[in-house]
């Protein structure tokens, strides 16, 4: 029995002013996905490609750790883009082969009187051919236990991302700004001399 699931999620967040611009930050995407997962979960796989390694998932009787392969890139208007290219469940070779995981989601800044704020939405589309016994359950169990567990995976990848990318931008933000003023005090005296 193929099932389908999913969950949306929006994301608006106002951005505190820094010394540089939080689109100078977005030019670097890969700090994305840094910002909405740990490290020991994330392997870069080439410059803009990563492998992400779920939490463990719980479906009904069913307990697996999806590895999520994403490409992640900023365009010329400054978003920045996520897409899923490919997804793998370790172990779970049945399931594996009928399983696919559709993930989009887009960030940019936007700007109104003077205030800054990231706007956002991800999408989460799962299609699989579920096991037996599984496959006996009621279908409208089976359908909300589904479109539940994806929106719980993108309300924890929300919250993450709100808290982490704006302390990552501080940081960056104003560790930029100091190299800034020192190659700028470091020029002026090679001017000066």
């Amino acid at each position: 029995m193929y099932s389908h699931f999913f969950a949306s999620q929006s994301v608006e967040l106002t951005v505190p002013e820094q010394p540089i611009p939080i689109q100078h930050y977005l030019r670097q995407p890969q700090r994305l996905v840094y910002a909405i997962a740990d490290r020991d979960r994330i392997e870069q796989l080439d410059r803009d490609r990563f492998a992400l390694k779920m939490r463990p998932i719980n479906f009904l009787t069913l307990s697996f750790q999806p590895i999520v392969e994403l490409r992640v890139w900023a365009d010329a208007n400054g978003a920045v883009n996520l897409t899923s290219v490919g997804c793998t469940i370790p172990g779970l070779d049945y399931i594996n082969q009928r399983f696919a995981l559709n993930l989009k989601g887009k960030l940019y800044p936007t700007y109104h009187n003077g205030v800054t704020r990231l706007v956002g939405r991800a999408n989460l589309k799962v299609s699989v051919d579920v096991p037996f016994p599984l496959s006996l359950t009621p279908s409208p169990i089976i359908e909300t236990t589904g479109n539940g567990l994806l929106k719980s995976i993108l309300v924890r990848i929300k919250q993450k991302l709100m808290h982490q990318l704006l302390l990552d931008y501080s940081q960056w933000a104003s560790r930029d700004s100091q190299n800034m003023s020192i190659a700028s005090i470091t020029s002026a005296t090679t001017i000066t001399l």
